[in-house]
């Protein structure tokens, strides 16, 4: 299959394919006559793993590295298991630091009623102060 069909397959975008194709992540098989990319099967397979860590924040780099543990599928996945605790505590710290910030705001928002000028404004007045 082409890019195109690859594309609508896995719901991703060629810009996307393109890219993966360029760090390494995903490879074309063939090509054709016209010199298009061909696509297999195991393209949508590869594809819609790296979909899949995308979608649970995992850099192109971790993913690379799932990628290549998985061409040594008789090894321990202790090292597997080690990124996913890794990540796990970095989204704890983001979701710290999102709680923090979800404080600031509503302060910032108790700071101003309804029926005010924006001269009046306290949120502007809060965001001018040094």
């Amino acid at each position: 299959m082409k890019i195109g069909e690859l594309a609508k397959t896995t719901g991703c975008s060629v810009q996307t394919i393109r890219y993966y194709e360029k760090e390494n992540l995903l490879q074309s098989k063939t090509r054709s006559e016209g010199n298009f990319r061909l696509y297999d099967t195991s393209a949508i397979d590869q594809l819609l793993f790296i979909k899949k860590c995308r979608n649970l924040d995992l850099s192109l780099s971790e993913v690379r590295q799932l990628i290549n543990l998985t061409q040594s599928p008789d090894d321990n996945c202790d090292d597997i298991t080690e990124m996913i605790d890794v990540h796990i505590e970095q989204v704890e710290h983001r979701i710290k630091e999102l709680e923090g910030l979800r404080l600031q705001l509503a302060s910032l928002r108790d700071s101003c009623s309804t029926n005010r000028t924006v001269d009046e404004c306290g949120i502007l007045k809060n965001l001018s102060e040094n």
